[in-house]
């Protein structure tokens, strides 16, 4: 019998493998763009859960959400490119509406978030569409001297504006 994740066959620890061994072997455009649509998946289920006052779910999609922010903040190189500070602006920006959200319940600084980062979700993988699938490497060439870095969104003027290095920038996030 053929296992396929998400017919209710597979079990949890072989989903949870599944998606580890995608994490570890993506290259970091890939990253990138995974983490934001990770980070608007967990703003949309908070909002949903705070417009039906669920609470305790909207907490936790909302800590996961500033998780992510968070991870974005620590692997942005400022020092890289002139418009590195503005990203670092909104990402804080949008850090704080989530701790609000959470704070005073309400869904109006969510949506706020996510009409924030959606244009930025879209530009980053409209960026790494661009660029051109890595050779047939092993996933640790991906992180050597020369890492695939998408280039910067509209409006960013420089693409090489993300730690890239394995060990750097910050802690493990769940994509399950």
């Amino acid at each position: 019998m053929t296992t396929t994740f998400g017919s209710g066959y597979g079990s949890a620890a072989q989903r949870n493998q599944y998606l580890a061994d995608s994490v570890l072997s993506a290259p970091p455009a890939r990253l990138l763009t995974m983490l934001y649509d990770r980070l608007l998946l967990d703003l949309g289920r908070a909002e949903n859960a705070q417009q039906t006052a669920n609470w305790p779910v909207a907490s936790e999609n909302l800590l996961h959400g500033q998780a992510i922010i968070a991870e974005l903040i620590s692997s942005l190189k400022t020092d890289a490119w002139d418009g590195a500070d503005g990203l670092l602006g909104l990402y804080n920006y949008a850090f704080t509406a989530l701790v609000n959200a959470n704070i005073q319940r309400d869904p109006a600084l969510t949506r706020e978030a996510i009409e924030l980062l959606e244009p930025l979700r879209q530009a980053w993988h409209d960026a790494a569409a661009a660029v051109p699938a890595p050779s047939a490497a092993p996933a640790s060439a991906a992180y050597g001297a020369s890492p695939v870095v998408p280039a910067a969104p509209a409006g960013f003027s420089s693409a090489g504006a993300w730690n890239t290095q394995p060990g750097t920038g910050g802690g493990s996030l769940g994509f399950g």
